[in-house]
């Protein structure tokens, strides 16, 4: 298969690119910074392109069969764009090329619905740093994040939006768990996300078609500072 990767030189996005060449899929890492970029392999194109940049998008989805977006900033108090204005410009350069297949990064903390569902972090995650992330330094991220979703999910095109919880490194992919909607998991490694994605993406029954797709890591578990270093400065 021929996949596009948006926020490909972010954590989960060098993860997928690494994973799809690996499996024998040509890739398309689209990148801000091209120079910086550390994969190279005769099956990937890594190209210059700003996901804000209409035309760039376009050049870059070009003869893909699925797009993967795992767009991502620090979190800040200052209103965030990335997520709903870039996926806006890849949903419609998706449709203007006729590509249907769409698979994008959210958060467990997006959909106010399920925000505060116990995910067994216990009374000082679940009741005090959870709330103080999402109602303080995060707002701007999942406001922006709850846009991107209603956007995907309005874009009549063959969709699937992964919610990762809290997430951390691992060497390789783990036992992690998937369900639609919500887990009661605290974690997600950025491995178990890149691979539930590109399992996703390439998934012929369409199983995860039209539905928002939570990714639980199981073991091994990260300490909660870890935790938070990572979700405040590496979103990506």
């Amino acid at each position: 298969m021929n996949i596009a990767v948006f926020g490909a030189n972010g954590g989960t996005g060098r993860l997928i690119v690494r994973q799809a060449t690996e499996a024998g899929h040509t890739v398309t890492a689209v990148t801000r910074h091209p120079e910086t970029f550390p994969i190279a392999h005769e099956r990937l194109q890594v190209l210059a392109g700003d996901v804000n940049d209409l035309s760039d998008v376009e050049r870059a989805i070009d003869g893909a069969e699925a797009v993967i977006s795992t767009l991502g900033v620090p979190y800040s108090r200052k209103p965030i764009t990335i997520y709903s204005r870039g996926t806006g410009n890849i949903v419609g350069a998706m449709r203007s090329h006729g590509i249907r297949r769409l698979l994008c990064v959210s958060s467990s903390a997006t959909d106010p619905a399920t925000r505060y569902h116990d995910t067994g972090g216990g009374f000082l995650f679940e009741r005090v740093l959870k709330p103080i992330i999402t109602t303080t330094i995060g707002k701007q991220t999942y406001a922006d994040m709850l846009r991107m979703e209603r956007l995907v999910m309005a874009s009549g095109l063959d969709w699937t939006i992964a919610r990762p919880s809290g997430l951390f490194e691992t060497d390789a992919v783990t036992a992690y768990e998937t369900a639609e909607g919500f887990l009661p998991r605290q974690y997600t490694s950025r491995a178990d996300l890149a691979d539930a994605l590109l399992r996703a993406s390439v998934d012929a029954d369409g199983r995860w078609v039209g539905k928002t797709m939570a990714v639980g890591t199981v073991d091994p578990q990260p300490r909660v500072l870890d935790l938070m270093r990572t979700e405040a400065f590496q979103r990506g």
